[in-house]
């Protein structure tokens, strides 16, 4: 069984209502097509809790909604592939008291966080505390302001201390430079459409995949999920990494 971790957001698109997003959301997404035993903890504002949270549920994986002081609050645009954010509002910081007891069946969690101060190490430890921890890059590169959502290295490398498994998008990679020199076992740097590349005990690997439409929003989130989905079921980092690419691409299709 897996875990998926995060505070919800609400995403803001020109030309569309609001709409439901963070990682556990786009990685449920993957989870509802592979119909794998898993749980999902979320946060975000009682306010906001009606409008949400429905979305995630009726992916049909158990959701455990705790309660928030705040919403994260994104504005969204493509130019392409190219995605342009600003962050409108930051979500709450998650501390050790604030997790909720996860079945002992889980033996993977991953952390999704929208901006730098969403995990901290004492959380990322209590998590990862008899089982393997995956995170999203997001929560090393993204500094926790209000803004266009500009990059920066400027994080605690304790917070890499409990990984076993790392996923960055191409510009949080190039943010932090040499990835296969990061003490993590397992790194995934994903370029979209091109696939993605596995950093496994100084080695690399490229992972194919192959253009498709579909709004890509979360696109990242859903391959992580999958990927876990896939190690702890018994595969291999590289075939975890192409089954997860096939799961992305149907939920893109689909």
């Amino acid at each position: 069984m897996i875990a998926l971790l995060g505070n919800l957001s609400r995403d803001l698109v020109p030309g569309a209502p609001p709409r439901t997003g963070g990682g556990p959301y786009h990685g449920a997404r993957a989870l509802h097509r592979l119909r794998v035993p898993a749980r999902i903890v979320v946060r975000c504002a009682e306010a906001d809790r009606a409008a949400l949270l429905p979305p995630l549920v009726r992916l049909g994986t158990p959701v455990r909604w705790v309660a928030g002081a705040s919403t994260a609050s994104f504005s969204i645009a493509y130019e392409g592939e190219r995605r342009i954010m600003r962050l409108e509002e930051l979500g709450d910081a998650w501390r050790p008291q604030d997790l909720p007891p996860l079945p002992p069946a889980v033996r993977w969690a991953h952390v999704a966080p929208l901006a730098r101060s969403d995990f901290d190490v004492d959380t990322l430890a209590a998590i990862g505390r008899r089982r393997r921890l995956s995170l999203d890059g997001q929560g090393l590169v993204r500094p926790a302001r209000v803004g266009p959502v500009e990059l920066d290295a400027d994080f605690d490398p304790a917070l890499l201390r409990h990984v076993w498994a790392l996923k960055l998008a191409d510009e949080e990679a190039e943010t932090i430079g040499d990835v296969a020199a990061l003490p993590v076992r397992e790194i995934l740097v994903t370029h979209g459409a091109r696939g993605a590349t596995l950093y496994l005990g100084g080695r690399r690997e490229e992972i194919p995949a192959r253009p498709l439409p579909g709004d890509p929003t979360g696109a990242g989130d859903a391959f992580m999920a999958a990927y876990v989905a896939a190690r702890d079921a018994g595969f291999g980092p590289a075939g975890a990494a192409r089954s997860a690419t096939a799961v992305v691409a149907a939920v893109l299709v689909g």
